[in-house]
């Protein structure tokens, strides 16, 4: 994701509410894992689809922001044997999340019926939950399942793959930037832009 991208962005978010919502749900995450008792993000994908980029941004979000919070532990549905420590967390840290934890939820597609559960389980053990969503048309029913559990939710409207790695992006960048959303539209895209080309500053993804 490059500067030019993103500021392509300025005539297509322009008077849509867009932006506003990626903002109202990037402030949301930064204020659950900052709140008192926070103990961890838990950033979750579908089966089919591993949310690794996002996972890499929000810990160079995190190392930019000062907010250590923001590093996500990656959760995957089936971790490789021996795989890197950062890369071997499975499920289970869903059914043993409790009230400090924020779990958010990745979900371009259907969520499948092993995550929600799992997801269900996290929220009835007092943990935040929160979804970023495709809204795709093809599994209406999952996706409204997911946003049911979700204490907030932001759906893309597209399953198309730029579409939901800018959206991926640009939640990041936001949760990453103080006082994001209430500074102009312009102004903050500027400054996402020049975010986003900078260098990162942790390689470990």
């Amino acid at each position: 994701m490059d500067a030019v991208r993103v500021s392509a962005l300025r005539e297509r978010l322009a008077g849509t509410g867009w932006w506003e919502a990626v903002g109202g749900f990037a402030g949301s995450l930064r204020r659950s894992v900052e709140r008192r008792g926070a103990d961890g993000l838990l950033l979750v994908g579908t089966e089919a689809y591993e949310p690794w980029h996002l996972a890499a941004h929000l810990a160079d979000e995190a190392a930019w922001s000062a907010v250590p919070r923001l590093a996500p532990t990656l959760l995957r549905h089936r971790p490789a044997p021996g795989a890197p420590a950062h890369l071997a967390h499975g499920l289970r840290r869903l059914t043993e999340a409790g009230r400090g934890a924020t779990v958010l939820v990745i979900a371009p597609d259907a969520a499948g019926s092993p995550l929600l559960e799992r997801v269900h389980d996290a929220r009835r053990h007092g943990a935040t939950v929160l979804a970023l969503d495709g809204a795709a048309p093809t599994a209406p029913g999952d996706l409204a399942e997911l946003a049911a559990l979700a204490h907030e939710r932001l759906s893309v409207g597209t399953a198309a793959e730029e579409p939901f790695d800018l959206a991926q992006h640009l939640v990041s960048a936001a949760a990453g930037t103080p006082g994001t959303v209430r500074r102009s539209p312009l102004a903050r895209l500027a400054a996402l832009a020049a975010r986003l080309a900078s260098p990162p500053p942790i390689t470990r993804w």
